[in-house]
């Protein structure tokens, strides 16, 4: 009896150490699935993490990366029906305008309150003989009168941002007179644009003697005042945008130059971004 006793009570123990150890494999079988659900689940969430990254960098690297290209439409103040138009195309496009046209006032706060940036077109001598802009630069002219011109100039011009050069291969090659612009010029918080109407133009250097920043235009889009030659123009100036990662082209408020930019502009390439010239201007240092 004994003996029965004691087979029963070691096939219990033998049970139970058989339930234990199936228990423990269940257990460890449990283990790793919870292991590989984990690891399945962090390989699946970091794969949606780097596909929202991706997503992010495919929309934001464009425009951070996209070379820069401003445009600046010069002689505003004249016609006014092709400039509603300039302006509607973008607040992105700068506009320069004559002081003493007979809409320079109204043009301006248009396009101002279209969002666009207002330069002074200052009237310069140019070498040919041309018919000239009232108070047009001259290199003879004294300091005295150069100030006093260009102080009327921005009343007379609402909300500039900067300046730009009207004609000028005879003024802006002189850097003595340019030098008394730069002087006057630096009583405000005004950047100029040289239109570089001469290779030998002296804005730059002059500028440089009062700390006015300066910017230079690449190119011009409508000497010729034909589509097929604005559009090669405008291809010009893309490329100089994506080879130095910026350019600047001006152009004027005529009907092919209008018509040429609105195609251009409703189509550019995902690499160029329209900014304004003031965006290219580096924040002025105190000396």
């Amino acid at each position: 009896m004994k003996i029965i006793n004691l087979k029963l009570s070691n096939l219990k123990l033998s049970n139970l150490k058989l339930s234990n150890l199936n228990q423990n494999n269940q257990k460890q079988h449990n283990l790793k699935k919870g292991n590989l659900y984990n690891i399945f689940s962090k390989i699946f969430n970091l794969h949606i993490a780097k596909t929202l990254i991706f997503c992010l960098l495919f929309i934001i690297i464009p425009k951070t990366w996209a070379a820069k290209l401003a445009i600046v439409i010069d002689d505003f103040g004249y016609r006014q029906h092709n400039e509603e138009q300039i302006i509607a195309l973008s607040p992105n496009i700068t506009i320069a305008v004559l002081p003493h046209a007979p809409n320079a006032v109204k043009m301006a706060n248009l396009a101002h309150n279209h969002g666009n940036d207002i330069l002074i077109h200052l009237p310069m001598a140019p070498i040919s003989r041309q018919p000239l802009e009232v108070n047009t630069l001259f290199p003879w002219m004294s300091e005295d009168q150069i100030d006093k011109i260009i102080s009327e100039a921005v009343e007379r011009v609402p909300y500039a941002v900067g300046v730009n050069n009207h004609m000028g291969s005879l003024m802006t090659a002189d850097l003595t007179a340019m030098s008394y612009v730069m002087k006057a010029l630096s009583r405000y918080d005004l950047f100029f644009l040289d239109s570089k109407t001469v290779g030998g133009t002296k804005a730059k250097q002059a500028a440089e003697m009062y700390h006015i920043p300066l910017v230079t235009r690449d190119v011009f889009l409508d000497n010729l005042q034909i589509e097929s030659e604005i559009n090669h123009q405008f291809d010009l100036a893309i490329n100089l945008a994506r080879k130095k990662g910026y350019a600047i082209a001006i152009g004027h408020p005529h009907s092919a130059t209008i018509q040429t930019l609105k195609k251009r502009l409703a189509n550019l390439p995902d690499d160029i971004e329209l900014i304004k010239v003031q965006q290219l201007i580096q924040p002025k240092v105190e000396q």
